[in-house]
């Protein structure tokens, strides 16, 4: 009889102090606040936070992940941001009545840079399903824009 409440007793108590131990710990503490911010789609400032939780405590694997994500998310960004500064040039060269072989080849060499630059990005199941689709459809565009430039 006695038995039955000891085991429960011990298991509650574990689970207790091991729960303790994670929100106590300044490098899981710091891995839930990179979680958080990577949720809210602030990459930069989750891969910082996971980066430093992973400092204090090389075994920290939930920083690890989430550093390699933010890492991941970032290069989506920075991909994305990369695409609309392009486009905006291209519509600007597009607006003039003549383009040039100079523009075109300029213009070639954008498409080019993106196409290959997309190629190296590697999404994981946990990347944004937003991130992913808008630097899809920037690649689309790239690359139909290629074929269009290079007639």
């Amino acid at each position: 009889m006695k038995s039955k409440f000891i085991f429960p007793l011990f298991a509650f108590f574990t689970l207790l102090f091991m729960a303790i131990y994670f929100l106590v710990n300044p490098s899981y503490e710091k891995s839930i606040q990179a979680k958080y911010y990577y949720e809210m789609g602030e990459y930069k400032e989750a891969y910082e936070l996971a980066k430093e939780a992973f400092s204090i405590d090389l075994y920290n694997r939930m920083a690890s992940t989430i550093m390699a994500q933010s890492k991941t998310s970032l290069l989506y960004v920075a991909y994305i941001d990369d695409g609309k500064k392009y486009m905006t040039a291209i519509n600007k060269i597009a607006t003039n009545e003549i383009i040039s072989s100079a523009d075109k080849a300029r213009m070639r060499l954008i498409c080019e840079i993106m196409i290959s630059s997309y190629v190296k990005l590697a999404p994981s199941i946990i990347t944004d399903e937003k991130l992913i689709t808008t630097a899809a459809k920037y690649n689309d565009m790239f690359e139909k824009l290629l074929e269009k430039v290079t007639k």
